[in-house]
């Protein structure tokens, strides 16, 4: 249950004049009273809530009576947002990471703090519908341990999901790959279009466990994120296919994308639309050589 439920109970309590304290809380929900007591305040510094303590009636009151509770509803979706937020602050990890995470705790005080299950299935990313609902579908296929059927950077895959990963601010989902049979991190931003195959089943036996399958592309840490300048034919908004995206002070049509993992950034180029690749000249080379193998690949169907 939500701790504004907690909280709610707990100010009906004050206005009844039943003086309640910490260990009503925790009884009353089933929570520890160290639980309860970080709820008590939470109600005194973050909603300014006159709390004082009456060791008379062992509970507290409302120094002034005229004090109301902020609005705390929230619909569903607004919490599921919210677990987003605060699942992404919880992973950040570079510079002010210590202010991040206290910030991923003020959030989380509005949500269901109990479902830790949320941590292990949400993923990072900035918050956009067509995202969103690649994320409820992929969790919904996790859930039900089957297949999803995907279009990925053009190609055709059979997938199943087992968890959402999130590597230096890209967003990926690690997912067994029944063609070649391997594991396979997709990145979510380069999903196209997501369809649940729910007749196949991770647990009819034929399904390897996660440990048996090789990893299909060896992951290196990067410190700093690269920085692509590109010349776009659409305004991409805060990301161009889940990489960061910025406008450049160069040029009106020319961004600054921002990249860690070069190999998903390289097919992201071969299968997105964009008009120059201006810099850095590394990447230049590596699409020209990328671009080249392909070529002579195909040269050698037509002579062959």
């Amino acid at each position: 249950m939500s701790n504004m439920h907690r909280i709610q109970w707990f100010d009906q309590q004050i206005r009844e004049s039943r003086y309640p304290n910490s260990s009503q809380l925790a009884e009353k929900f089933e929570i520890s009273k160290r639980q309860a007591q970080r709820d008590i305040e939470y109600m005194n510094i973050t909603l300014r809530a006159p709390l004082a303590y009456i060791a008379k009636h062992r509970g507290y009151v409302y120094e002034e009576q005229t004090y109301i509770l902020p609005h705390l509803y929230m619909t569903e979706d607004e919490k599921r947002i919210l677990r987003f937020l605060i699942h992404r602050y919880r992973q950040y990890d570079y510079d002010n990471a210590d202010a991040a995470n206290r910030v991923a705790y003020l959030l989380e005080r509005f949500t269901d703090a109990e479902d830790d299950s949320i941590h292990n299935r949400l993923p990072v990313f900035e918050f956009n519908p067509k995202l969103m609902q690649t994320v409820v579908l992929l969790s919904d296929a996790i859930k039900k341990e089957c297949a999803v059927d995907l279009l990925y950077e053009g190609e055709r895959l059979r997938v199943y999901p087992v968890k959402f990963e999130s590597r230096y601010n890209i967003d990926y989902v690690l997912s067994h790959c029944e063609h070649n049979q391997k594991q396979r991190m997709l990145r979510l931003g380069a999903i196209d279009q997501i369809e649940i195959n729910e007749q196949s089943k991770r647990n009819s036996g034929a399904i390897l466990p996660v440990k048996a399958y090789p990893s299909d592309e060896p992951w290196r840490p990067v410190q700093q994120p690269f920085t692509a300048k590109i010349q776009l034919t659409q305004q991409p908004g805060p990301s161009w296919g889940g990489f960061a995206a910025k406008p450049s002070t160069d040029s009106s049509d020319l961004y600054e994308i921002e990249f860690y993992d070069t190999e998903a950034f390289l097919r992201h180029l071969m299968t997105s639309a964009w008009s120059a690749l201006l810099a850095p000249k590394w990447l230049r080379e590596k699409l020209r050589a990328r671009c080249g193998s392909v070529l002579n690949r195909l040269n050698e169907e037509v002579e062959g």
